[in-house]
């Protein structure tokens, strides 16, 4: 037990080390996590651009089988269940979607949870990890290489996830997250050569990166408003998640495709694995909850509109 204890508080003093080391650059402190993730961002970029010259069936198909894996892992599991909490599923379910999360390389369970959380607490002003604000490279993917303004201090402490540092399994992730992903690239390189590992690896993770980070980008700035949020509607590459709308009118809600015409496939796959027993407590906002919704905004509206009186604006 002691050996345990020691080799948890020797680890927690690496990391710590990891982020208070600091270099200027670009006009502000980087720490390593920051340089390490502009390295990583930058060898997956680069890997994907070798896909023209290794490309074959087989690395193709597998990199889409492991682009909906993957993504299910992040918005499945990092999102609605471990995020929002829009459905329970038994240990061993999460913890294997949790791990699909991160192969993602979006980062460990309690990082993305936190940066999430943080998101829905401060939408779109300057304490949002990601706003859209700060400018569109930033709010995109820029925010990735300032480890320090995700969690409010250079030390990153993830004070927003307490019920997630309780489970032993999330903080083995968080400190060895990076190293699950390299051991798929040597499987991957191993098995099928640098097709595989360039479709498999780069092309997969960049394509989901840039999905993902499009959300925080395009989706916060021009799409259709479903609901008056502030927020806007993207596309459907992202396993439904692109209904962004919908998500922030109803975070709650384990289905965020809500009109028959939205596809969602991680509704779908929810659906399943409640309709086998799997997933219970699954929320989901009622008919009078979205009128409530569409009627508190029309009210919202009418309060804070203008007209424009003699060539001025005038509120009422």
């Amino acid at each position: 037990m002691e050996q345990k204890e020691g080799d948890a508080v020797a680890m927690l003093e690496l990391y710590y080390w990891l982020v208070k080391w600091r270099v200027q650059l670009l006009g502000r402190q980087w720490n390593f996590m920051d340089v390490g993730t502009l390295v990583v961002v930058l060898g997956l970029h680069f890997l994907a651009l070798l896909a023209p010259f290794h490309f074959n069936g087989s690395a193709v198909w597998l990199a889409m089988a492991l682009y909906v894996i993957t993504g299910l892992g992040v918005t499945l599991s990092y999102h609605r269940n471990l995020s929002h909490k829009s459905f329970k599923l038994p240990k061993w379910l999460e913890y294997s979607f949790a791990y699909c999360g991160v192969l993602s390389l979006q980062g460990s369970p309690l990082e993305w949870v936190s940066t999430h959380r943080n998101h829905h607490q401060f939408t779109d002003t300057w304490n949002d990890a990601h706003s859209p604000i700060k400018g569109f490279w930033f709010s995109h993917i820029g925010w990735l290489f300032d480890y320090g303004s995700r969690f409010g201090s250079i030390e990153g402490r993830l004070n927003n996830v307490g019920d997630l540092k309780k489970q032993p399994y999330y903080i083995f992730l968080h400190y060895t997250y990076p190293f699950h992903s390299l051991a798929l690239g040597v499987v991957l390189y191993t098995v099928g050569g640098l097709p595989f590992l360039v479709w498999g690896l780069g092309v997969r993770t960049i394509l989901y990166l840039h999905v993902t980070f499009a959300i925080n980008s395009i989706c916060h700035k021009w799409g259709k408003q479903v609901w008056d949020t502030g927020d806007l509607l993207f596309g459907l590459l992202a396993h439904g998640e692109g209904w962004h709308n919908n998500h922030h009118a109803f975070e709650y809600s384990a289905r965020q495709g809500l009109e028959w015409w939205q596809v969602d496939l991680t509704w779908y796959v929810i659906r399943f694995l409640q309709a086998v027993g799997l997933a219970t407590d699954v929320k989901l906002p009622t008919e009078i909850q979205k009128k409530r919704k569409a009627l508190s905004n029309k009210i919202s509206k009418e309060k804070l509109g203008t007209v424009k009186t003699n060539g001025k604006s005038k509120e009422y």
